[in-house]
C-alpha cells in the first residue's frame, strides 16, 4: 500500500509536467517550475505534520483521500484554467504547492504508523520507508509514459490514479490500524473514500465533454479533426469564409502550421528557391501534411522525394483525411514518394544519402523537443547530405515578429558551414514570414526560381521585395544555438509567444 501511494505521488508531479509541455511548451521550465515548487512544499508539509503524530492514522487517511481528490482533478481543472481563465502558470504552481504539502506530510505520519507496525531502529524505519516509496516511484514513474498516457489520456490517466490513491489510502488506515479507530472514524473514513471516488467517478463520465468544450474555448472556427497522439496534439479547424470557400487551419499543439487560404503563399516561398536549380533528389524534413510536398511534385523532372516525418498519424491523416488530400493533391499517392517516420535528427546521423535540395519545414522551435532541430549539430548534419551544387532552405519564423529567432537561426546555418540568403514574404495568417536559402561555398545562393513552374504567387517581383529587409527590421548578429546552449529556444520563448 506504502509504494502504491508513493507511485500516485509522482504520477501526479508527472502529469503537471506533462501537461505544461503540451500546453506551453518548454518542457525545461514546466519541469522546474513543478519539481521545485513540489519539492519546497513537501518540505513545508513535512513540518506542517508534526502536529498530527497523535493521531497518525486518522491524519494520514484524511491527507490520502484529499490528495487523491485534488490530485485526481489536477489535470483537469489546470486545463479549465488555461482554455477559460489565462491563468495557468499561476494556477500550476498553487496547484503544486498543495499537491507537494500533502505528499510530504505523508513521510512522518509513515514513519509513526511503520513504528505502530513494528518497533525498529528510526533508521531501519526509514530504511523500510524509503525502500517502498522508491519502489513506489519506480512503478508509477514507467506506468505514466508507457501504460496510463496511451491508454487513458492525461484527464482519465489522472482520475484514475486518484482513485486508485483513494483506495489504497483508506484500505492502510482501515485494515492495518483499524484497531486504532473508533466506530464512528471508520465510518467516516469509509464514507468519505467512497465520496472521493465517486466524486472522481463522475468527472471521468464527464471528462470528454469537458474535454471537447475546454478545446474549442481555444480555437475561432470549430473544431473538425482532434486527435492526441504520443507525439502532438492535432486539431484541424474549418469555418466558411466570403464567396462560400472553406478555411481548413491545421494546428500542432496549438501552433498554427498553416491556413487553407493562403498556405500557398509560404508552401511556394519555402520550396521553389530551394528547386530553382539541381532537383533530381529531394529531401524534405517535417512537412507530414503534404504541401510542401506538393509544390516539390509540380516539377515533372524531379526523380524522388524522400519525406521524413516524426508522427505516423501525421502522415496517415494527410493521406486519407478529405480536406488534406484536396490542399495537397494527393501528393503521397505519387509514385515518386518514399515516406519514413522518424526523428529528422537522428535519422540524419544514420542516412548517408546525398540530395540535390533540402526543404527543412519543422514547428517552430518553442519546445525543448524542438530547439535541436534549429541548431548548429542539426544544420551540420544536414550540410553531409548536400550533393554537390545542392541547396537547402529552412523556415526561419518571423524576421518581423521575432527578429532575434530569425538571425540565431541564420547564425546557426551558417557555423555550419552553410552560406546562406535571407528572405521574407507576407502569410496573412502568420504576418511576415522569413526563411534561409543555403549552399555550401563562399557565395550566397541567389534567391530565383524557375520561370516554368506554376505558381500562385511567388512572381519575380515578390522575389525581389523578398529579398529586402526594411530599416526598421535590419538584420542582427546574434549568436548560434546549440545543443548544449538552446538559445534559440530562449529567443522563441520569450518572442513567439508574445507574436
Amino acid at each position: 500500500m506504502v509504494f502504491i501511494c508513493a507511485a500516485c505521488g509522482l504520477v501526479y508531479e508527472l502529469a503537471l509536467v506533462t501537461l505544461g509541455s503540451y500546453l506551453i511548451g518548454n518542457t525545461a521550465t514546466q519541469a522546474a517550475i513543478v519539481l521545485s515548487v513540489m519539492v519546497f512544499a513537501m518540505g513545508i508539509g513535512s513540518l506542517a505534520a508534526k502536529p498530527l503524530q497523535n493521531r497518525a492514522a486518522v491524519s494520514f487517511a484524511v491527507i490520502e483521500l484529499v490528495l487523491a481528490l485534488l490530485g485526481g482533478l489536477s489535470v483537469l481543472a489546470l486545463y479549465g484554467a488555461f482554455a477559460y481563465l489565462s491563468l495557468y502558470t499561476q494556477s500550476l504552481v498553487v496547484v503544486a504547492f498543495v499537491l507537494g504539502m500533502l505528499i510530504g506530510a505523508e513521510i512522518p505520519l509513515l514513519m509513526v504508523l511503520l513504528q505502530h507496525i513494528r518497533k525498529q531502529s528510526a533508521g531501519s524505519a526509514v530504511a523500510d520507508l524509503f525502500a517502498a516509496d522508491y519502489v513506489g516511484a519506480l512503478l508509477g514513474g514507467l506506468a505514466f509514459p508507457f501504460l496510463l498516457l496511451p491508454l487513458l489520456g492525461q484527464i482519465r490517466g489522472a482520475l484514475v490514479v486518484g482513485m486508485i490513491n483513494a483506495v489504497a489510502g483508506a484500505a492502510l488506515v482501515l485494515i492495518v490500524f483499524r484497531r486504532d479507530l473508533g466506530r464512528v472514524r471508520m465510518l467516516a473514513l469509509g464514507a468519505g473514500s467512497v465520496g472521493v471516488v465517486a466524486v472522481l467517478v463522475a468527472a471521468m463520465f464527464y471528462a470528454d465533454t469537458f474535454e471537447v468544450n475546454a478545446r474549442q474555448a481555444l480555437y475561432r472556427d470549430p473544431i473538425v479533426l482532434a486527435d492526441r497522439t504520443p507525439i502532438q496534439d492535432i486539431v484541424i479547424t474549418n469555418r466558411k469564409v466570403s464567396g462560400g470557400d472553406d478555411d481548413t487551419r491545421l494546428f500542432l499543439n496549438g501552433d498554427l502550421q498553416f491556413s487553407s487560404v493562403d498556405e500557398y503563399r509560404y508552401h511556394e516561398a519555402l520550396v521553389h528557391p530551394a528547386l530553382a536549380e539541381k532537383r533530381d533528389n529531394v529531401l524534405i524534413l517535417g512537412g507530414g501534411d503534404g504541401l510542401a510536398l506538393r509544390e516539390v511534385l509540380k516539377y515533372r523532372d524531379v526523380q524522388s522525394v524522400h519525406l521524413v516525418e516524426l508522427d505516423p498519424r501525421m502522415i496517415d491523416l494527410a493521406r486519407t483525411d478529405p480536406r488534406l488530400t484536396e490542399l495537397n493533391r494527393n501528393a503521397f499517392a505519387d509514385e515518386r514518394v518514399s515516406v519514413v517516420t522518424a526523428d529528422a535528427f537522428n535519422w540524419l546521423r544514420e542516412d548517408s544519402g546525398l540530395f540535390d535540395a533540402v526543404i527543412v519545414d519543422m514547428p517552430d522551435p518553442d519546445e525543448t523537443a524542438t530547439a535541436k532541430l534549429y541548431s548548429v549539430e542539426f544544420y551540420g548534419l544536414i550540410r553531409g547530405h548536400l550533393a554537390p551544387g545542392a541547396r537547402m532552405v529552412v523556415q526561419a519564423g518571423s524576421p518581423y515578429f521575432a527578429p532575434r529567432s530569425f538571425w540565431c537561426i541564420g547564425q546557426s546555418i551558417a557555423e555550419a558551414g552553410v552560406t546562406t540568403a535571407a528572405y521574407h514574404v507576407d502569410v496573412p495568417s502568420f504576418g511576415d514570414w522569413g526563411f534561409f536559402l543555403g549552399a555550401v561555398g563562399d557565395v550566397a545562393p541567389a534567391v530565383t526560381v524557375d520561370p516554368a513552374v506554376d505558381r500562385r504567387f511567388l512572381s519575380a517581383d515578390e522575389l525581389d521585395a523578398a529579398r529586402t529587409f526594411p530599416p526598421d527590421r535590419p538584420p542582427l548578429e546574434m549568436p548560434s544555438s546549440t545543443l548544449m546552449q538552446p538559445r534559440i529556444l530562449e529567443y522563441s520563448q520569450s518572442e513567439w509567444s508574445v507574436y
